[in-house]
């Protein structure tokens, strides 16, 4: 059977009316009929099929679009038994804003030991996100890990200390040492243990190759392998890691990418018709 574009092409959460367009460091959705015999391919890469939280008469794909990603037109490759559809994506610039920061030296040039251990993390932490879990863990709506002033939004452009350029990987959460952070969904811990940059950090599966993280803490609740529950901390605010004072650092991980947390979720959330996640006005 072969869908045609209207019914099968839905995007959702895009910065202009154009539905073929997404900015850089952003989610797209799309939405098939349940059953359809489509398979989808972005930039050579398959992109799963997973079935609607709340419709079981659609699939949805999520495509996550790296930050890194150039303006342009990208191929989107819809293949069925009766062929291959090229749907064009337009990716454009997120127009994100700048700022300079002002951090311990070592955390801007490590050492070789240090730089050692910074590898080792990060090859770690690779292969986690690596990981498709076919299960999904969550049923419902996305929450926040707390609710506070969002104080840096994802995709910043960072300079530190006036010379390591790189960018916002997540959305920086008012906090002071100790505030409770809590999941924003039901999942699985992978990972919770003190790391270079990111300081005391949580890892957790939500399935389906998403992954939330939670930095700089003070102190880590849960333990690897331990199932989780929305709205369960999994431990406290804090200023350890690469930070120039207590907060919380939230990022999500989608297919290996990292994205823009806050607009995810909230395209998760709409699949419900739900509200958006509830979070106070950033500043």
């Amino acid at each position: 059977m072969r869908f045609g574009l209207s019914a099968l092409f839905l995007l959702c959460m895009l910065l202009s009316a154009d539905a073929t367009e997404i900015a850089n460091g952003q989610t797209a959705l799309i939405s098939l009929p349940a059953g359809s015999e489509a398979r989808l391919f972005y930039e050579g890469k398959e992109i799963p099929l997973l079935r609607h939280p709340a419709d079981p008469a659609k699939q949805i794909a999520l495509i996550p679009v790296g930050y890194r990603t150039a303006p342009g037109e990208k191929a989107l490759h819809r293949l069925t038994p009766e062929g291959d559809t090229l749907l064009p994506l337009r990716i454009v610039d997120g127009g994100y804003p700048s700022e300079t920061l002002q951090v311990q030296p070592s955390k801007v040039k490590p050492d070789p030991e240090q730089q050692k251990r910074v590898s080792r993390e990060y090859s770690e932490a690779m292969k986690i996100y690596g990981n498709f879990t076919p299960k999904r863990y969550w049923s419902a709506p996305f929450a926040m890990p707390m609710q506070s002033n969002v104080t840096s939004n994802f995709g910043t452009a960072r300079l530190f200390n006036g010379s390591l350029k790189s960018f916002h990987s997540g959305t920086d959460f008012r906090a002071t040492t100790g505030t409770p952070v809590d999941a924003v969904n039901d999942g699985v811990v992978v990972l919770a243990k003190e790391r270079y940059y990111a300081g005391n950090s949580v890892l957790i599966d939500h399935g389906e190759g998403l992954y939330s993280c939670y930095y700089h803490l003070s102190r880590i609740d849960v333990k690897v392998g331990e199932q989780v529950i929305k709205g369960e901390q999994v431990g406290l605010s804090g200023s350890t890691g690469r930070v120039t004072g207590p907060h919380l650092h939230f990022a999500v991980m989608l297919q290996g990418i990292q994205v823009d947390p806050m607009q995810l979720l909230s395209t998760l959330n709409a699949l419900f018709d739900a509200p958006k996640p509830e979070h106070a006005s950033s500043r």
